[in-house]
């Protein structure tokens, strides 16, 4: 009987022949065959909505030679990926091969679908075929007519009330509205000053021993920590800071604090225990590779495809932490023997997702067979692969290790005697009466690893700080005592990592989209990443401004949460999908037409004041387009003059002298280079690292 078998790319054709005998032919449709024409909406909105999908035109050989291979096979097994657009894909697929002259009978259709390519799990596909799920390709389906429709008929009122060129989507416009707010509410942060103060004891005075430093925590009886928060668009922002805001009270308080004697107050020591986290989902693996390698999401899921692909970890488009009960058993065996039964738990670990609506059948990405190491992986892929891999692969073993055990200990340092009598006290405020409390109280933290755990695998940056024997009531000796001045932090900027991970928490977009997501508001010019963290542009925030005023309630988070729940419903086979593209569609049509007045938007520019050397008129002004900043004259369109913008740092090139400037790759990431390139070829990611060569060239020379 013969079988072909249809996937997605020639890698995954490739591994997949490895279990697959002569009986089986294996063919590729290299990912979509159909789509919506760019050139047109294509989507019928007076009957139904429904899609006019089209074969792409570069597919139409090769879905010629998928109907010649089709008619000669007793069985046609569509293996696309295990999700909706997988679903989606196989789903045109057989209508394409189903139709025209040379149709094949649906009868011989079937789908079967694994989460990694391996012999077991492929045979045990084949064991137990389906047909192509109807509720998934509906899902996928109301998705991509949903995000057309909002495309194709915001980005033309962009270009009205906007600037030409520029285009808008359903969940990309809610992210960059994240962005936006976000820089909004650092502009107008209000930054405070604070004081901390930090007294080094010993226990002898005559000791020459490292003193150890305490921070002073309570004053009288009163913490002097404040935790304040703000209310972003986004949730809850919390930041502390002292009571301590002034040099003079600081200074105050060092003189006081000096006068005191001391003694060890409480001296509490506890054993805690750290567990391991969970394996990776498609959204803490971008987090992660974000964090730890600075890699984009974009950048991440293409490594991960190719692991995948090759069978060398499980599906990476997942939402659940479970693991099978195989894997499992593999991992427990491996633990055992190569760390020993000390760091084996007695029962297996198992996780269940907190995110709503995931999908438990699926797996968590884990390595396909834990004995292959990072080192197989860049044998046969290369360095960037195996560093993803080793990522994945620790932490899904770790995850099944016992926990790490962490002895902590906490020692306050207690003021007894107060020489300064209260009255005279010139700051009087900030000590509250109350004498049954010392005047002073200063605390420090220690800690010791008893046993590493799972940390063996994947250590946290946790070192030991090993406290000297205090005991409590014994006498201590204030060496030293200094105050550090602070600044309150606005709230940081997104990375990667911390857009990807409140996407997730507003149910914003799915698992699979995120990388998406940002690639599309950054590729636009809507934000730039600087140092790895976004910053809206002009055009970004003009056109966040525009959505916001005239579509609230689309470029919402709950109303996009609301439509990831619609969308999962209609996966469940709990909601139809027609029904709930009108009900999104009357009221966005309804707003389309009221907006079609409103007022023209304007991009702010910045003015310089340089005049314009063609008109001798204008002055050159900073403006923002495709490919970035440009100088242009404020006069335009009646002078077109334009020349490059130069964004420069005051950093000297420590190869040759020159400027250091800002700089773009083909792929719009910033860099720092010489002003005198090619000359000179010098170029750095970070300024600290244009910092460090200028340090080392200095050392060379003296």
């Amino acid at each position: 009987m013969k079988h072909l078998v249809i996937v997605e790319s020639p890698t995954k054709a490739k591994t997949i022949s490895k279990f697959l005998g002569k009986d089986y032919t294996i063919k590729f449709s290299m990912g979509h065959v159909m789509d919506l024409p760019k050139s047109k909406m294509s989507i019928d909105i007076e009957h139904n909505f429904v899609p006019q999908y089209e074969i792409i035109e570069d597919k139409k050989k090769l879905i010629a030679e998928l109907r010649t291979a089709a008619k000669s096979s007793d069985a046609i097994l569509l293996a696309t990926d295990p999700d909706r657009e997988g679903e989606a894909i196989s789903a045109n697929i057989q209508e394409l091969l189903s139709e025209g002259k040379a149709k094949v009978s649906k009868d011989k259709f079937k789908r079967i679908v694994f989460h990694e390519i391996t012999e077991g799990a492929i045979k045990e596909a084949l064991a137990s075929p389906r047909q192509v799920d109807g509720n998934l390709v509906d899902a996928q389906t109301a998705r991509r007519v949903l995000d057309r429709l909002v495309g194709y008929q915001l980005s033309p009122l962009l270009w009205k009330k906007v600037r030409r060129g520029l285009s808008a989507g359903r969940v990309q416009s809610v992210a960059l509205r994240l962005l936006v707010e976000r820089e909004r509410e650092i502009e107008k942060f209000g930054k405070e000053n604070y004081f901390t103060i930090h007294g080094m004891f010993v226990q002898d005075k005559a000791n020459k021993k490292e003193p150890t430093e305490f921070t002073l925590l309570e004053i009288k009886g009163e913490k002097i920590d404040i935790q304040q928060k703000l209310n972003l668009y986004d949730g809850e922002y919390s930041f502390g800071k002292t009571i301590i805001t002034s040099r003079e009270q600081a200074d105050s308080l060092l003189d006081q604090s000096k006068k005191q004697e001391y003694i060890v107050g409480e001296v509490n020591m506890r054993e805690s225990k750290r567990s391991p986290y969970p394996p990776f989902t498609t959204s803490s693996l971008q987090q992660q590779a974000a964090n730890r390698f600075g890699l984009p999401g974009k950048r991440t899921m293409s490594l991960a495809q190719k692991l995948y692909e090759e069978g060398f970890i499980t599906y990476h488009r997942t939402d659940s932490f479970s693991l099978s009960p195989v894997a499992i058993k593999q991992m427990r065996s491996f633990i055992a023997k190569e760390y020993g039964e000390k760091y084996l738990p007695k029962d297996a670990r198992l996780y269940r997702t907190k995110q709503k609506n995931a999908q438990e059948a699926h797996e968590a990405i884990r390595p396909t067979q834990v004995e292959r190491t990072a080192a197989t992986v860049k044998t046969e892929l290369g360095e960037a692969y195996a560093k993803l891999y080793d990522l994945i692969w620790k932490r899904a073993v770790a995850s099944q290790m016992i926990d790490a055990r962490i002895e902590s200990t906490t020692v306050f340092a207690d003021s007894v005697i107060l020489s300064v009598s209260e009255g005279s006290n010139k700051d009087s405020s900030a000590l509250p009466q109350n004498n049954k409390k010392p005047a002073y109280r200063f605390k420090t933290n220690g800690s010791i690893l008893l046993f590493d755990g799972f940390l063996k695998l994947t250590p946290q940056a946790l070192e030991d700080r090993r406290l000297p024997q205090f005991v409590s009531g014994e006498q201590i000796d204030l060496r030293d005592i200094r105050a550090d001045a602070h600044e309150t932090t606005p709230p940081p900027r997104y990375n990667d990592a911390s857009l990807i991970k409140t996407l997730e928490e507003k149910s914003i977009g799915r698992p699979s989209t995120y990388a998406s997501i940002i690639s599309t508001i950054t590729d636009r010019g809507y934000v730039e990443r600087v140092e790895r963290r976004f910053t809206p542009t002009t055009v970004g925030t003009a056109v966040n401004d525009f959505l916001v005023k005239n579509f609230s309630t689309i470029d919402d988070i709950p109303f996009t949460a609301q439509l990831e729940d619609d969308l999962d419903l209609i996966a469940n086979g709990e909601k139809e999908w027609h029904q709930m593209m009108k009900n999104f569609y009357d009221p966005f049509a309804k707003k389309l037409q009221e907006v079609e007045g409103a007022e023209r938007v304007k991009i702010p520019v910045e003015e310089t004041d340089e005049v314009c050397p063609q008109c001798h008129e204008g002055k050159l002004v900073i403006r923002t387009g495709r490919f970035g900043k440009f100088f242009s004259c404020s006069r335009f369109p009646d002078c077109r003059f334009t020349k490059q913008f130069v964004e420069e740092t005051n950093v000297i090139c420590p190869k040759d002298g020159g400027k250091v400037i800002i700089k773009k790759t083909r792929k719009g990431r910033k860099f720092y280079g010489c002003s005198n390139y090619p000359k000179c070829d010098f170029a750095a990611w970070k300024l600290e690292d244009i910092k460090k060569s200028a340090n080392q060239s200095q050392e060379k020379r003296r």
